[in-house]
């Protein structure tokens, strides 16, 4: 019953999420805005059945006894990420889609020293921004460039896999959180004794993943990362705070010493034509940002970021400014 009216959405929308709720019209978000389709009501039998389709045995008790659950799923082509969950002791889903295509690293208007990156040996790289800002697309064609120019090996820990990449000049590793690992921390340990070239780590979301990552990036491997963060300064502080008092000290020489750069991401909708378009923010821990993030000045980062704008230092409250004065977004949703 949902799946023929999923892939019709998928099919003839440029939607990123599909929202269904019991006894309530399904509705899809496209280019940021929610639609809603009044004469497609779904009811509870529906998801029910949906689910029980989807889903194994253990799984689907799973989500009976907990109430909600993550996973991901695949039809015709199409792929989505989805929640299940309770609410008002009726079943709900929220389906993200999942773009198969790998997004070309020139089409999507990344700051100049993004170029770099793949150049880089060792190092941690974060890509920062809320939920659907694009961070994976962002990595996904950083990964892609490296796939194609590097010959080493790249391990991805992804909860799920978004994009799937092929092996090129590159062997490439892909491993799903729930599928093929228990946990972020869990794959991350084991991937340093995988001979990695390149590690990407969908989520930092715990100290011993941070943890982990920090020491990976210290002992020859380039690491990239993603936060639920808005700024640079923020993504430090978040890292530094997640750990014990004791340890912060540590943790800011480790941040100081590999942290290579932190690229920020907002997505917002155009008025010049249908979509949306990218704002960034981009940290690069040059030596005064190393002194700084080490004597715990975070608070002065962004002074030396505005004064560092000649060597591609990027400040979000500018990126807007250009989108503004371009004509390609609504100042109001600038704010």
């Amino acid at each position: 019953m949902l799946w023929p009216l999923i892939l019709q959405l998928a099919e003839k929308t440029k939607l990123s999420d599909i929202h269904i709720h019991s006894d309530a019209p399904i509705a899809y978000r496209e280019f940021g805005d929610m639609v809603q389709l009044d004469d497609h009501v779904v009811e509870e039998s529906h998801i029910r059945e949906f689910l029980q389709e989807v889903l194994d045995d253990d799984e689907f008790a799973h989500f009976i006894e907990h109430k909600d659950h993550d996973f991901a799923i695949e039809k015709d082509g199409k792929r989505f990420r989805v929640n299940a969950f309770q609410e008002t002791i009726k079943f709900a889903l929220i389906l993200r889609r999942i773009e198969s295509d790998l997004p070309k690293f020139d089409d999507l208007g990344l700051p100049a020293y993004i170029r770099t990156i793949p150049t880089l040996d060792t190092g941690l790289v974060l890509v920062t921004g809320e939920t659907g800002s694009g961070k994976s697309t962002t990595l996904a064609a950083l990964i892609d460039v490296i796939n194609a120019t590097k010959k080493g090996h790249i391990i991805t820990i992804e909860d799920p896999i978004e994009f799937q990449h092929n092996s090129k000049e590159s062997v490439m590793t892909q491993r799903e959180v729930g599928r093929d690992t228990k946990s972020f921390s869990n794959a991350l340990r084991a991937a340093l004794r995988e001979d990695p070239d390149v590690i990407l780590v969908g989520e930092l979301r715990d100290v011993e993943t941070i943890s982990l990552a920090l020491t990976a990036a210290e002992t020859g491997h380039l690491v990239f990362g993603t936060l639920h963060s808005n700024s640079a300064p923020s993504t430090i502080n978040r890292i530094i705070d997640v750990f014990p008092p004791e340890q912060q000290g540590q943790v800011q020489s480790q941040l100081a010493s590999s942290l290579r750069c932190v690229l920020t991401q907002r997505l917002l909708k155009t008025i010049d034509k249908p979509g949306r378009v990218a704002a960034f923010e981009l940290m690069i821990c040059n030596t005064a940002i190393q002194s700084l993030i080490r004597e715990n000045k975070i608070f002065q980062i962004t002074n030396t970021m505005q004064m560092g704008k000649a060597e591609g230092q990027m400040l979000m409250e500018n990126s807007l400014k250009d989108l503004i004065s371009q004509k390609r977004i609504n100042p109001a949703d600038a704010e």
